[in-house]
């Protein structure tokens, strides 16, 4: 389990070439980190029930004496002081020692996220590449615009793209479809991608060298923005068909980010959502990051889009 966020199978989640050949379902290989998650049905009993049944009767009816016997003779105001103190002393040293250890988790697993980040960084960068990480709630538009992308940019420059999800391979069906070369990487309960998923699909997939690499991360709000993946940039992905307070209510997400895309703009005829509200929510929380104007379906803003892109990837032609 994850001590971030509470999710499981994050750090071992399996990368399958969805364009490139199978390599073998994620549950045919094994789990290198099974052990993380915690995962042990051997657990000693302390009742007196998980001792050889044979002689059961005659213990349980012995223990049963013993303690009627026991409790007599220390008189009901010791022993309803001793439980008093008993059920004291484990209600709280267990609470703090669990939030100790659970901080100290935390610490260690972003730790190592940071040290294979910057190796997946050092990686990129060494061949030119320029990554995006895109995040956003599910049903942003997120893959479509992706698709978008490809096929307006694809002729171009090389595309590259990650795709995360919990389950299936619909997603990169997709891309694959919009021309470019994909990675699914199913995280199963796992609610976010990491470096090291990240890493493993880059050996996968081998972006060419000058080359766009997209991330689509697992659709969350929240615990993506904690996990670095070695990207160059960051883009929050939201949409007019969600609140305008997203930023106030997941302010780390917006905090990260150096490019908003509002997608869904076709449909601001339709809604009662005020742009002008949204950009200033976002301004209390991220006051640097610009901000785009987009629909991925009839193209609005999608050429200051391609233009933000290139900026940042020197490789691809202006």
């Amino acid at each position: 389990m994850c001590a971030t966020c509470g999710c499981s199978g994050t750090i071992s989640a399996d990368a399958v070439a969805a364009a490139g050949g199978d390599r073998g379902h994620p549950s045919e290989r094994q789990d290198d980190h099974s052990h993380e998650r915690g995962l042990d049905h051997g657990h000693p009993h302390d009742d007196g029930h998980s001792h050889a049944h044979d002689d059961g009767h005659e213990h349980a009816h012995h223990t049963h004496e013993h303690a009627h016997a026991h409790a007599h003779v220390h008189g009901h105001d010791r022993a309803h002081s001793h439980a008093l103190e008993s059920e004291h002393e484990h209600a709280h040293a267990p609470a703090d020692s669990t939030a100790a250890r659970t901080l100290q988790v935390e610490q260690e697993i972003l730790g190592k996220n940071r040290l294979l980040a910057e190796r997946n960084r050092g990686w990129l960068e060494g061949r030119e590449i320029f990554a995006v990480n895109l995040m956003s709630s599910p049903g942003s538009g997120k893959t479509t615009l992706l698709e978008r992308t490809i096929r307006d940019l694809g002729k171009e420059v090389a595309v590259s793209v990650i795709e995360g999800d919990q389950e299936t391979r619909l997603d990169a069906e997709r891309i694959r479809g919009a021309g470019a070369r994909v990675v699914q990487i199913n995280t199963g309960t796992g609610c976010h991608l990491d470096a090291q998923m990240v890493g493993r699909a880059l050996h996968e997939i081998t972006p060419a060298r000058g080359s766009l690499l997209f991330v689509e991360n697992v659709g969350n709000l929240v615990c993506p923005a904690l996990f670095d993946l070695g990207e160059g940039a960051r883009v929050v992905i939201a949409s007019t068909t969600e609140g305008e307070d997203k930023p106030l209510k997941y302010p780390h997400m917006f905090r990260a980010a150096g490019l908003i895309l509002l997608n869904k703009v076709d449909l601001l005829p339709h809604l009662s959502f005020d742009v002008a509200r949204f950009i200033a929510h976002l301004r209390l929380v991220n006051p640097r990051a610009k901000v785009l104007e987009v629909s991925a379906t009839r193209g609005d803003g999608l050429s200051e889009w391609y233009r933000w892109l290139t900026k940042r990837a020197p490789s691809v032609p202006a």
